[in-house]
């Protein structure tokens, strides 16, 4: 007599591959950076040449860098519209301090880090103590930093951008670190390529594998109830808006460094450019959907977008019109792609 067969285990449901693809709120930005791609290859012979894509992965980077915490921030359910000029007061500062005290550039780097960090903080602390919506707390910001970084500048400098900083003690090796870039043939690749992967590795990491990504989810998708089952609400937002200005601080050194020089007017209109990758990438409006990954996905669209357009040799204020047409079909596709996942849990 054969012994019975043990019984399986309902724990360890299997789930179709279709079912898996469908719960990643990365789906539809893949999808659609597919649909680009294989558009701008047939609009724009150039574009599948290395050097272009290197510029392309570029111009991706430098929006990812800072579209990865506003996406964690976004899935924490909160925004940061000072995000675009936080960058720009980020290099403003590194480069006066430093002309100023004539000191080595390094030290007006660490000078900037401070502060920035100090203005994700007020935000965080501001939102959390006051209760007021995070759209009204950093338009606020935004606002007061944007007259700073302009007032500052003309009391400082005379004008309405920075001296040069290139002959500066400690130039070189921060450039190296924030600025360099590596030829191999046709093929320019900048660090801030690196950055950028590295970034969202680590915010993948976050999400998934530590128990700060599980406060971030939970806070995003219902605070009242994580604060009730012991989630630090108020460290947990915070930490992501620190997150933001951390990034800020890396994407400011990067123009310093490449520039050389900064325009205290740059910066303005980039938070919604973050926010539309996010959103782009699979981040939901309304908090606690999305991952980093994603927020990549949305990135490399707007890089792809933004040269496709000059490859294909068309007037670039259709940009614009791409934009508003890509953020309105990722949100319904997004929206259909979750509907779709709940539907077969």
């Amino acid at each position: 007599m054969s012994a019975a067969a043990p019984a399986a285990d309902e724990r360890l449901t299997h789930v179709p591959l279709v079912r898996r693809l469908l719960a990643r709120p990365e789906l539809g930005a893949v999808v659609g950076a597919a649909a680009v791609f294989v558009f701008f290859s047939f609009a724009a012979p150039s574009f599948l040449q290395a050097a272009s894509l290197s510029t392309i992965l570029y111009s991706a980077s430098t929006i990812g860098i800072m579209a990865v915490p506003v996406a964690l921030l976004m899935i924490g359910g909160e925004f940061d519209l000072s995000a675009g000029v936080m960058v720009t007061t980020s290099a403003l500062v590194s480069s006066m301090f430093s002309y100023q005290m004539t000191a080595n550039v390094w030290v007006g780097v660490g000078v900037s880090l401070l502060v920035t960090l100090a203005i994700g903080f007020f935000n965080g602390i501001m939102l959390t103590r006051t209760g007021l919506p995070s759209f009204i707390i950093t338009l606020g910001t935004f606002l007061m930093l944007t007259g700073l970084n302009l007032g500052f500048t003309k009391l400082i400098s005379g004008t309405v951008s920075t001296k040069a900083i290139g002959d500066m003690e400690g130039f070189p090796s921060a450039k190296a670190v924030f600025a360099s870039q590596w030829d191999i043939g046709s093929v320019t690749l900048k660090v801030t390529i690196l950055w950028w992967i590295a970034l969202v590795a680590l915010a993948t990491w976050i999400l998934l594998r530590t128990r700060a990504g599980n406060w971030i989810f939970a806070v995003g998708g219902a605070a009242d109830a994580a604060r009730a089952v012991g989630v630090p609400v108020v460290k947990t937002r915070i930490g992501l808006y620190m997150g933001v200005a951390l990034c800020a601080w890396i994407s400011g050194q990067h123009i310093l460094f490449s520039f050389d020089v900064v325009q205290s007017g740059e910066g303005v209109g980039n938070e919604f450019l973050y926010i539309i990758a996010a959103v782009i990438g699979g981040c939901l409006m309304t908090g606690g959907y999305g991952s980093a990954i994603g927020s990549a996905v949305g990135a490399f669209i707007f890089g792809m977008t933004i040269n496709g357009i000059v490859y294909a040799q068309w007037n670039p204020d259709w940009f614009k019109f791409f934009l508003g047409a890509m953020l309105l079909l990722a949100t319904l596709l997004n929206f259909w792609v979750r509907k779709r996942a709940e539907a077969t849990k």
